[in-house]
């Protein structure tokens, strides 16, 4: 479990409780002798944590965000599509306990398995280390990455727009490089405006990275293109 800690950057104190949370039911339930315990308490758990840390920030980041929209915002950041993607970026299912059926089945790549697995080590962390190390977690893989979404396609749309005040323009984004290890990756990405570079970035992600890139782009024409 070393490895999934250095992914999670969070070192448990007692293992035990990172063990339960990757623990299917179906896995449980093939080896009841073995008096086994299945995640779904810690998955029952995270669901409250992630859901209280999410709706915290949102208060907190969002002053004048009406109750709808901090709502609809909220339920975006902790559904299964969400949670499915922090598993794969974990490559959570690889660790996963699972039954043989399931695991024949498809299982560690089931989005509504890995989603409950991501709220049950969730949990885990809570229990081991307390509420700051859980939302130290949620930030990173959930309100950053969401964060650089969001910030992506408000630079690449504003690009868009610019470059589009003139007709047959085509804008291209290229992937330049990528260095260090899996969990601490450095993307840099180059922007082309008609296949001539307008601007670079780098980020911890593709998406950061080319929304540096946009950024850069939108500086370099904004005085050609006003």
């Amino acid at each position: 479990m070393t490895a999934l800690e250095e992914k999670l950057g969070y070192e448990f104190a007692h293992p035990a409780l990172l063990e339960n949370a990757l623990t299917h039911s179906s896995y449980a339930n093939e080896n009841k002798a073995r008096g086994l315990q299945s995640n779904e308490r810690l998955e029952f758990l995270g669901d409250s944590v992630l859901g209280m840390v999410v709706a915290d920030y949102l208060y907190r980041a969002h002053p004048n965000l009406p109750e709808g929209d901090l709502t609809r915002t909220r339920a975006a950041l902790v559904c299964e599509g969400s949670l499915a993607e922090v598993a794969q970026q974990l490559d959570l299912g690889a660790y996963l306990k699972l039954g043989r059926g399931e695991d024949a089945g498809g299982g560690r790549t089931r989005p509504s398995i890995v989603a409950d697995a991501v709220e049950a080590v969730l949990a885990a962390v809570y229990l081991d280390g307390g509420i700051g190390s859980a939302r130290k977690i949620i930030r990173r893989f959930i309100l950053d990455r969401e964060a650089e979404k969001g910030a992506s396609r408000d630079f690449k749309t504003a690009l868009q727009e610019l470059v589009q005040r003139e007709s047959g323009q085509v804008l291209a984004y290229h992937l330049l490089s990528s260095d260090g290890p899996d969990h601490a990756k450095t993307f840099t990405v180059a922007v082309y405006l008609n296949g001539t570079p307008i601007g670079q970035g780098t980020g911890h992600s593709k998406k950061e990275a080319e929304q540096m890139a946009a950024k850069a782009g939108m500086e370099a024409l904004s005085g050609t293109l006003n």
